[in-house]
């Protein structure tokens, strides 16, 4: 996988080849497609990697520290918390995000895996605003779908690219502001204080 990562990177997704991955890696391209069946299967399996932090196999949703954050009573807190995670996997994806958006663009295998990956951003999203809907925290007006919206927008990828890496943003300081601008345009004024 490191020498996967390596390579699309420097080569691009379309560029390389499961040879160059094999060469690389001093492993076998036998053992390559045993292992992942496909170039597109590594890709996935750096995202999921990316994603998550590690290799479990644990969906986020099925993490202790993320079920700890949406247990959270203060809506505030909540969204800190779930921003700390946003952060954190963008931090560690974004360089594979970036590859997966290149990929989709000329591969219809990578654009559905684009399509899925997306999907499940908008569920987890999805739920942060059911659980301030539900808790009564949203700003008043506000609609669980438009806060949806929001979180999407926001908490993009895409975003946190443009922040961080073309203007220069350090992780934290967006952190800092991505809090406050979902504090900000989500929740009632009183649950800010």
């Amino acid at each position: 996988m490191d020498a996967a990562r390596a390579l699309f990177l420097s080569r691009g997704y379309a560029a390389t080849t499961i040879e160059a991955i094999s060469e690389r890696s001093d492993v076998p391209q036998a053992t390559v497609y045993r292992l992942f069946a496909s170039k597109l299967g590594i890709l996935e399996a750096l995202l999921d990697v990316s994603v998550a932090g590690d290799d479990q196999g644990l969906t986020l949703q099925d993490r202790p520290q993320i079920a700890a954050i949406f247990a959270e009573p203060d809506p505030k807190k909540l969204l800190a918390g779930l921003v700390g995670i946003s952060v954190a996997i963008n931090t560690r994806s974004a360089g594979i995000y970036s590859i997966l958006v290149s990929a989709a663009g000329s591969d219809p295998d990578a654009l559905e895996l684009h399509g899925n990956y997306m999907s499940m951003r908008d569920q987890g999203q999805g739920l942060i605003a059911t659980v301030l809907a539900r808790a009564g925290a949203l700003r008043a007006g506000m609609k669980e779908r438009d806060a949806a919206d929001l979180l999407h927008a926001l908490m993009s990828p895409d975003l946190y690219r443009l922040l961080v890496n073309d203007r220069g943003w350090t992780p934290r300081r967006y952190e800092r502001w991505l809090t406050d601008a979902l504090v900000s345009q989500l929740l009632l004024p009183a649950t800010t204080e």
